[in-house]
């Protein structure tokens, strides 16, 4: 099956074409975090991240996640994303829009017209779900996850709501300790998501409103978290 990217407009690609602040220089994005790992920093990471008591797989291609993540949630579950470009662009948005062999509570969230009532509908079903499926701002090489937003959707099941916790993410993300993964999220993911934001919806920009840091896995619930490699530069 192809790889259907509904907001290709949205990757790093087509921000660093069309945004006004970085075209013009205004803002200088740190192109370092663009870069894929090299494979001594993914096996390390992944040791770690299993060490810690996480789930990994390791895949070199989006299209390869892609049928991964088709075979990795049992049919008949339920299941809600935060946003994320990664997923956007490894097709599984796209997918999602007609798939039927899950109970897809995002697609129920995004039905309800109510602001008030979405948001209650997010807090007591859409944290809840068997799989919450997400995307990381970083993940070091000794293992931490690290993960941020505006609202607190991205993020708001990683802790211990969810049933389980897909991490989706290309191996640019990973850095080498949690001083550098604060790094690569002021001076690269987000300037990228406000240039997101600015096309998106009008506004500004984004900001750093929650900041999580998953330091390891739940003893009485190992492998809640199971991490997805992916051997490309994907999402910001």
């Amino acid at each position: 099956m192809a790889i259907v990217n509904n907001h290709p407009e949205e990757t790093r690609e087509a921000l660093l074409k069309t945004d006004p602040k970085i075209s013009s220089k205004e803002v200088i994005i740190d192109d370092r975090y663009a870069a894929v790992a090299s494979e001594a920093s993914i096996q390390a990471t992944k040791a770690s991240l299993e060490a810690k008591s996480h789930e990994v797989t390791i895949l070199e291609t989006k299209e390869e996640a892609f049928e991964f993540l088709k075979n990795l949630i049992p049919k008949g579950s339920s299941i809600n994303n935060g946003h994320s470009t990664t997923l956007e662009e490894i097709g599984f948005i796209s997918y999602l829009k007609t798939a039927t062999e899950w109970d897809n509570v995002h697609a129920q969230i995004l039905a309800e017209t109510d602001f008030a009532k979405q948001a209650e509908l997010r807090r007591l079903k859409g944290f809840t779900v068997d799989y919450y499926l997400s995307s990381a701002s970083a993940i070091t090489e000794d293992g931490i996850i690290v993960g941020c937003d505006g609202t607190g959707t991205r993020i708001g099941a990683w802790y211990a709501t969810g049933g389980k916790v897909i991490i989706v993410a290309g191996t640019n993300k990973i850095v080498k300790n949690e001083q550098e993964a604060s790094e690569r999220i002021y001076k690269y993911t987000l300037e990228l998501e406000s240039a997101r934001m600015r096309l998106a919806y009008k506004l500004p920009g984004s900001a750093v409103m929650n900041y999580a840091l998953i330091k390891g896995g739940n003893p009485y619930s190992p492998k809640r978290i199971h991490v997805i490699l992916i051997k490309e530069s994907l999402g910001y």
